[in-house]
C-alpha cells in the first residue's frame, strides 16, 4: 500500500512537470512571436510558484517594457528571485542592473558578485563583464591577470568584445607576456565578427608588421571596415595610407576628407586627425580642399561611406595635386 501511494505521488509529480513544461513552451513561443500579453499571462503563475526560468523571463519583459510599462524595480524583483535559485542569465542581469543602478542601488561590488556567480557557470557575457571589472578595478581590486583569465574564457566561447580585449592584453603585455602573434589571432577573430576596435587594431598590426607580415593592403581592408562604422581612429589611419600611397594609390583629396571626417567624429586630444589635416592642407590647393570637403559630406551620409569613397577614387572631381 505504501509503495502504491509513493507511485501515485510520483505519477502526479511527473504529470505536473509535463504541464509546467508545456506551459513554459507556450509562454516562450508567445514571447518569440511578440505576443507579450499571452507570454506574461503564462509566465506569471509559474514565476509565482517559484520557477526560476519563468521568473527570469518575467523580469526581462518588465526590464524591456514588452507588453507592460518598463519597470526596472519590478524586473529586479523577479530577476533576483531567479538569480537566487542559480539561474545564470538572471545572475548576469542582476549584476548588470547593479552596475548600472537600474531597479536596484548602483553597487559595483554587488555587480561583481553576481557576475562571478554567472561567470563560474560559464556565462560568456558575465565572464567578459567580470574581466572588465578586474581590469578597471571596479567592485574588485585591479588584477590584470584575473582580467586575462576571464576574458579568455569568454573569448573561447566566441565573445567578440572579449576576443578584442584579450588581443589588447597580448599586444600590450598587460597581465600576460606580450605576444604579437597571439594579439593578431584574437584581434582577427573579433574583427571577423565586426568588432570595430579589433578591426582598427588589426589594421595597425598589419600596417606595422606586428605579429604578422607587413601588408598595407590588408591594413587598408581592416581600416576601411572600421571606418565604415565611423571609427575615428580608423578613418585617420586610412587617411594616412591615402596620403602616403601605401596599400592604395596616393590621393591627398581622399586623405584630407578622411582626416576632417575623423576630426568631426572624435574631438579627443588623442585624435591625430586634426594635426594631419592641418599639415596636409599646407600643400593643397583651394580646389583640392573644396573637393575633399564635398567628399567628406558624401561619406558622412548614412550607409554611403564606401560608395562615395570608391566613386571618387574611380572618378575624381579633381586630380590630387592639381
Amino acid at each position: 500500500m505504501r509503495i502504491g501511494r509513493h507511485f501515485l505521488v510520483l505519477a502526479l509529480w511527473c504529470a505536473q512537470c509535463q504541464v509546467s513544461m508545456a506551459g513554459m513552451d507556450e509562454a516562450k513561443a508567445a514571447l518569440g512571436k511578440g505576443d507579450y500579453a499571452t507570454a506574461i499571462k503564462d509566465f506569471r503563475p509559474m514565476a509565482e510558484q517559484g520557477d526560476a526560468v519563468a521568473q527570469y523571463y518575467l523580469g526581462m519583459v518588465h526590464a524591456n517594457g514588452q507588453g507592460v510599462a518598463r519597470d526596472y524595480e519590478e524586473a529586479a524583483k523577479w530577476i533576483r528571485l531567479a538569480a537566487g535559485q542559480g539561474h545564470a542569465g538572471a545572475q548576469y542581469m542582476l549584476g548588470l542592473m547593479h552596475a548600472l543602478g537600474r531597479g536596484v542601488e548602483q553597487d559595483d561590488k554587488e555587480a561583481a558578485k553576481w557576475y562571478r556567480l554567472a561567470a563560474e557557470q560559464g556565462d560568456a557575457n558575465a565572464q567578459s563583464k567580470l574581466a572588465a571589472m578586474f581590469e578597471e578595478g571596479r567592485g574588485a581590486a585591479q588584477d590584470h591577470k584575473e582580467a586575462v583569465k576571464w576574458y579568455r574564457l569568454a573569448a573561447e566561447q566566441g565573445d567578440a568584445y572579449a576576443q578584442y580585449k584579450l588581443g589588447s592584453k597580448y599586444a600590450n603585455g598587460q597581465g600576460i607576456a606580450r605576444d604579437d602573434k597571439e594579439a593578431v589571432k584574437w584581434y582577427r577573430l573579433a574583427a571577423e565578427q565586426g568588432d570595430v576596435d579589433a578591426q582598427n587594431n588589426l589594421g595597425v598590426m598589419c600596417e606595422h608588421g606586428r605579429g604578422v607580415a607587413r601588408d598595407y593592403k590588408e591594413a587598408v581592408k581592416w581600416y576601411r571596415l572600421a571606418a565604415v562604422q565611423a571609427d575615428a581612429g580608423a578613418q585617420n589611419n586610412l587617411g594616412v595610407l591615402y596620403r602616403t600611397g601605401k596599400g592604395v594609390p596616393e590621393n591627398r583629396v581622399v586623405a584630407y576628407a578622411l582626416f576632417i571626417l575623423s576630426a568631426a567624429n572624435n574631438f579627443s586630444p588623442e585624435n591625430r586627425a586634426p594635426g594631419n589635416r592641418d599639415a596636409l592642407a599646407r600643400s593643397m590647393s583651394e580646389k583640392e580642399i573644396e573637393a575633399a570637403e564635398g567628399l567628406m559630406r558624401e561619406m558622412s551620409k548614412l550607409g554611403n561611406f564606401e560608395k562615395a569613397l570608391d566613386r571618387y577614387v574611380r572618378n575624381p572631381v579633381i586630380k590630387s595635386g592639381s
